[in-house]
């Protein structure tokens, strides 16, 4: 799979790429607390506030008790507040990859993701699986061990939301950008933790030839492990959407089917995921509507849903709602980048994808 296909050109895809993910993570941002923001008080919340079908950012809260439980930064992540984005780990990652592969190229090796890590990103803003390796590199561990070494989070989403970068960098190639993601992961990640990173990567390099949401979904499964959790329940879901099941029916089998592996876990996050994709057909305010309604590691799920819908429609046909706040700046702990604009991260990542292999 390497035709990228008719319409958007591949610089309106990247920059797509970039603009779907800040926007999806800023949509979910203030409900990022799965077990608190189910899916059934996610849509009670929008109903309140007389906002259903979501078709923008959140609104500001109806009920003052749903105000006390949102994500502190709320007030700037909902609409006619969003001036530029809030710093989030989701797109400080995706910043990192980026100066990642422009400082060490294509040939990077997990060690130098680990230096780029201690130089360049605050242990405070690390987070599960990533402040773990974290602390292992400061006490000097190598990998494997940085991912193992009294480290529970092994299989959450955590390598999962690195992995956008790898796909825009590869475009029309998924198993190159699976393999880049796979070595990124393995610092902080085992299992499942980096069959999610893969699936992304490969899921979002095939965004940009597909002729449909399914097709780009069969390339991520095509590079994981056909019997491991993660490729099950993603197929699952696709079996459940070919039957006609409704969103709200498929999200709750599946749900059911992985009670207990928590909401922060990478398997029941690509459930939600897949879902808001498959059902979001394509359209970008749909896409990343559902997958936030969706529940669990909200703000997580909308920045790899927007990324994705993003590639598949290019920026210049993202709906204006979602991309004119953004005023075309993010926010970044990422030393040397706060206040970065999005179409000069778009136009270097683009350099690198046209560098080729």
């Amino acid at each position: 799979m390497t035709n990228q296909g008719s319409g958007p050109d591949l610089a309106d895809r990247i920059h797509g790429g970039w603009l779907g993910r800040v926007a999806g993570n800023m949509l979910g941002k203030p409900v990022e607390q799965g077990e608190v923001w189910t899916r059934e008080r996610i849509d009670g919340y929008l109903r309140r506030a007389a906002a259903l079908p979501l078709t923008d950012y959140l609104p500001e809260p109806a009920d003052p008790d749903d105000g006390a439980v949102l994500r502190p930064e709320w007030r700037r992540c909902v609409r006619g507040r969003v001036e530029g984005s809030c710093r989030d780990d989701d797109v400080d990652y995706a910043i990192l990859g980026l100066h990642l592969l422009e400082t060490h190229g294509f040939g990077f090796s997990t060690e130098q993701v680990g230096d780029l890590w201690l130089l360049r990103l605050p242990y405070l803003q690390t987070f599960t699986a990533e402040r773990a390796a974290y602390r292992n590199l400061a006490a000097g561990l190598k990998p494997p061990l940085t991912a193992t070494y009294d480290n529970p989070y092994q299989e959450w989403i955590g390598a999962l939301i690195r992995a956008d970068v790898y796909g825009w960098t590869c475009p029309g190639d998924p198993a190159r950008a699976a393999g880049l993601a796979r070595r990124d992961a393995v610092l902080s990640h085992t299992g499942n933790g980096v069959y999610g990173a893969m699936f992304a990567a490969a899921l979002i390099s095939a965004a940009f030839a597909a002729r449909e949401v399914r097709e780009a979904l069969e390339a991520g499964l095509a590079v994981v492990p056909a019997s491991s959790r993660l490729a099950r329940t993603v197929r699952r879901v696709m079996s459940l959407h070919a039957t006609r099941l409704s969103w709200e029916e498929t999200l709750s089998t599946v749900s059911a089917e992985t009670a207990g592996l928590g909401w922060i876990h990478t398997v029941p996050n690509a459930a939600v995921l897949t879902a808001g994709l498959l059902y979001g057909d394509g359209d970008f305010t749909r896409t990343i509507a559902l997958t936030v309604r969706g529940g669990l590691d909200t703000d997580s799920n909308g920045a790899t849903a927007g990324s994705v819908a993003g590639v598949l429609t290019g920026a210049a046909a993202i709906p204006a709602q979602w991309s004119e706040p953004l005023r075309d700046t993010v926010r970044s702990a990422v030393f040397g980048f706060d206040g970065v604009r999005i179409s000069a991260l778009a136009e270097r990542t683009l350099r690198l994808a046209a560098s080729g292999p």
